[in-house]
């Protein structure tokens, strides 16, 4: 390849790299609520459950085009003698087992603080950090102090600037898109909120929502960016996944980045429909102003954890340059000296 050839091919991969890593400014959090399908629950069911004509006039409408996440199955293994609730491909963990009636399944489905946290997403905010807490003086003083820094952090944080003509960073149907950090404060020992305080723990097992108060951030359409324990959580973790949220996403693939999902009875699409019809009513929408996070009206529950590792954000969430770039721009540089230079 002549000199010039070669320069001219580097000069292109260069560019080509450069503009994949740089091409989308929609924050992480929108880009999940726009494109990111929630991974399904598996509700495990005993052939002689699943062959009862009650339970199966009760599932009908879950298994027919059903808009929860949930998947049905009936269980292969002779051991498994009661319905069984597994959470979302990390390991298939069991966080329910149980009696399944009309009351039960109406708690898998649902709970009072998904119906707020569901509100929330809808209305555009960003991220929501639930308190999962047990109204000790020194929870509550951890949750004040989470508050008071979220609030801090909206009024110095920013956006990605969006470019309307930029055919990679097209919003989907929606909300407006807000920099709005919030609160929810959630009673861990709340019955009505064990099984989410169950997902919101992780499947990792290192925190236990019957003995340890954490916190955890939602976003998208009810992912889970990860969960601390409350005396773990400090401002600078609170801060890195904050900021990564509201970063550009420039790591597409869902599996890529951290988190897991939660189970919502929710059809999105037409939720998001909805969300699009309301912002139209009111052009330009601005961020409301700070406000004291709701308390979650939500029942007692009981929490657990060992003290769970703080996620990693990919670095491709990061608008900086990479060192692949940085050595790519270095060799061209080299190459380009050497190739070019006058022969004597």
């Amino acid at each position: 390849m002549k000199p010039a050839c070669l320069v001219a091919f580097l000069l292109l991969t260069l560019t080509t790299i450069a503009s994949d890593v740089c091409a989308c400014t929609i924050p992480v959090f929108r880009y999940a609520l726009d494109r990111w399908e929630s991974d399904k629950f598996e509700l495990i069911l005993p052939p002689d459950t699943a062959a009862n004509p009650d339970l199966s006039d009760l599932l009908r409408p879950l298994r027919a085009n059903g808009i929860a996440n949930l998947a049905i199955t009936t269980a292969k293994d002779p051991s498994i003698t009661s319905p069984q609730l597994r959470t979302a491909r990390l390991g298939g963990q069991t966080i329910w087992s149980g009696e399944l009636n009309a009351t039960t399944l109406s708690q898998i489905l649902d709970s009072p603080a998904r119906q707020q946290i569901l509100s929330r997403i809808l209305v555009g905010e960003s991220v929501i950090w639930v308190i999962a807490h047990s109204d000790t003086p020194e929870d509550l003083a951890e949750a004040e102090r989470i508050e008071k820094r979220l609030r801090f952090l909206e009024q110095v944080a920013a956006l990605p600037i969006q470019d309307p003509n930029d055919p990679d960073s097209q919003l989907g149907p929606g909300p407006a898109l807000l920099l709005k950090f919030t609160a929810l404060r959630l009673n861990r020992n709340d019955p009505a909120e064990a099984l989410l305080l169950k997902m919101l723990a992780g499947p990792s097992g290192d925190i236990d929502p019957t003995k340890t108060s954490f916190a955890a951030a939602i976003f998208g359409r009810g992912r889970v960016l990860g969960a601390w324990a409350l005396d773990s959580l400090d401002d600078a973790s609170l801060e890195e996944a904050s900021m990564f949220l509201i970063g550009r996403c420039s790591c597409r693939v869902k599996d890529q980045n951290p988190g897991w999902d939660i189970l919502m009875n929710t059809d999105w699409t037409q939720a998001l429909a909805q969300a699009t019809a309301s912002k139209d009513k009111t052009p330009n929408p601005e961020p409301s102003s700070p406000t004291k996070p709701q308390q979650s009206q939500a029942t007692p529950v009981t929490v657990k954890t060992s003290a769970p590792s703080t996620p990693e954000p990919p670095a491709t969430a990061q608008s900086k340059p990479t060192p692949l770039i940085i050595g790519a721009s270095l060799a061209l540089a080299i190459t380009a000296f050497f190739l070019l230079r006058p022969k004597r």
